[in-house]
């Protein structure tokens, strides 16, 4: 299992459309959906900082995320142009791998 991780800071007030465009129904997700290898995504809030949220996108492996996005680079710059009004900042914390053996997820 393969998880892009994100951080976004997001703009004062936004923080509902932010967690409707970004959470399990959102447009985000039902773009990534049209890929059978990817497998789901978290949306977590900072409770320390309320502004701050955090994705995790789970795909099958690195090779899979790095197709799909050269198959959808311009949907996918697009949907990002159209929620980039949401945040003041955003930015990738890091691409990883889970440890193989690992407990998987209730």
């Amino acid at each position: 299992m393969f998880v892009i991780l994100w951080e976004f800071e997001v703009k004062p007030g936004c923080e509902e459309r932010f967690q409707v465009v970004y959470g399990p129904d959102g447009p985000w997700v039902r773009l990534f959906r049209r890929d059978p290898r990817y497998r789901k995504t978290l949306l977590l809030r900072d409770p320390a900082r309320l502004l701050f949220f955090f994705t995790l996108d789970f795909w099958e492996s690195e090779s899979a995320y790095d197709e799909f996005l050269s198959l959808n680079k311009s949907t996918y710059q697009a949907l990002d142009r159209a929620t980039d009004g949401l945040t003041d900042a955003q930015r990738p914390v890091g691409r990883y791998n889970q440890i193989p053996g690992a407990a998987p997820t209730p």
